[in-house]
């Protein structure tokens, strides 16, 4: 899911519709069907994935409960469906694997337990929530930006392997200068096939600090990017992609369930007195956890500045042995998604060696 990594569990609407809907959503067609609050089927059929289809099927329908699956057309779905009326449950793929695992899946069968579930519990379909089109328009600059960064790696890469392959090697350069000095070191007999590499390169360069610039410019919008820049290692970059990805601060009830929001707790596999340690869940936004990784490498570098999580993270590296260093970087990621969530929260910022409670409560 390309634009997913960022929706928020919403409330279950209590009084329930007399018609249920399970909408599976495809790229060109999709597929619903319709029960009864009793679970009796009324109509089933297929239509095009249009707005006109859709306003044609269910914009003259008394209030319905309409259950879809989080997926690529769900944003603007659910905001036209929100429109005419209805009550939307846009279901977690990754919650339901009765639809997403099963051995008969095909749209007609996932349609209907989209509606099944959304007629006997909601909560089943453990719904999320889109941001606003304003929100998740500024979240695009942040996305294309990490696409962009990870074209000019590519790009950087297939140069270096050209040359290689000639018997030449280009020197250690940060991509932003890498145009300007690394043109003079190819050989003249891979000037053709490298000089319009080199020209996409610049032209990146170029495009990636706009997008610098706009996404600097997110702080004037949303003031808790700067709060949550008071935070060493957190630049504009992950502040306005952590606050754009959680989307508000209630998205999370608990503080501490932001490091599993975001992929960054263990999985569990206990079963009896069977429980073995397991990688980090992986779970949720891909690009954001990565982000906070790279932020934790920063605080446990040499670069980081002293406080109280550097050392936390330090003692932790020491004591893990060979692997310790990986896990102190995770385990700091974890903590600063929960400090972040925080900040946030208490609109307080970062202090590097924060006073235990009971000084606080005492002065």
């Amino acid at each position: 899911m390309k634009q997913l990594s960022k929706k928020q569990p919403c409330s279950i609407v209590s009084d329930k519709p007399e018609r249920i809907v399970g909408l599976d959503l495809g790229d060109r067609y999709s597929f619903y069907c319709m029960l009864t609050g009793g679970g009796e089927l009324v109509e089933e059929g297929r239509l095009q994935s249009t707005e006109a289809a859709l306003r044609k099927q269910f914009g003259d329908q008394p209030r319905l409960r309409i259950a879809l699956e989080a997926g690529t057309h769900s944003p603007w779905v659910s905001r036209l469906l929100e429109g005419l009326g209805h009550e939307v449950l846009i279901a977690n793929p990754r919650k339901i694997r009765a639809i997403t695992a099963s051995e008969s899946k095909n749209d007609r069968n996932d349609a209907e337990k989209l509606a099944r579930f959304a007629a006997f519990d909601p909560k089943l379909l453990s719904p999320l929530r889109h941001r606003r089109l304003d929100r998740q328009q500024d979240l695009n600059l942040i996305r294309t930006r990490a696409s962009m960064v990870r074209a000019r790696t590519m790009l950087v890469n297939v140069l270096r392997g050209l040359v290689k392959s000639a018997g030449g090697r280009l020197g250690a350069c940060s991509t932003e200068a890498f145009p300007n000095k690394m043109r003079s070191s190819i050989p003249p007999a891979l000037a053709p096939a490298c000089g319009p590499l080199v020209e996409q390169i610049a032209h990146l360069n170029l495009a990636i600090r706009e997008l610098d610039r706009q996404i600097e410019a997110l702080q004037r919008k949303y003031q808790e990017i700067a709060l949550l820049r008071t935070v060493p290692g957190i630049g504009p970059l992950v502040a306005a992609c952590y606050v754009l990805t959680l989307d508000r601060p209630d998205a999370i009830q608990d503080n501490r369930q932001a490091g599993a929001y975001l992929g960054l707790r263990p999985r569990q596999s206990q079963s009896g007195d069977s429980n073995p340690q397991r990688g980090i869940s992986k779970t949720g936004d891909t690009y954001l956890r990565s982000l906070l990784v790279q932020s934790a490498q920063y605080i446990l570098g040499r670069f980081g500045p002293d406080s109280a999580l550097r050392r936390w993270g330090l003692r932790l590296a020491a004591s893990g042995g060979k692997r310790g260093k990986k896990r102190a970087i995770v385990a700091v990621a974890r903590k600063l998604a929960v400090m972040l969530h925080s900040m946030w929260r208490n609109r307080k910022p970062f202090q590097p060696f924060p006073q235990p409670v009971q000084t606080a409560q005492a002065a």
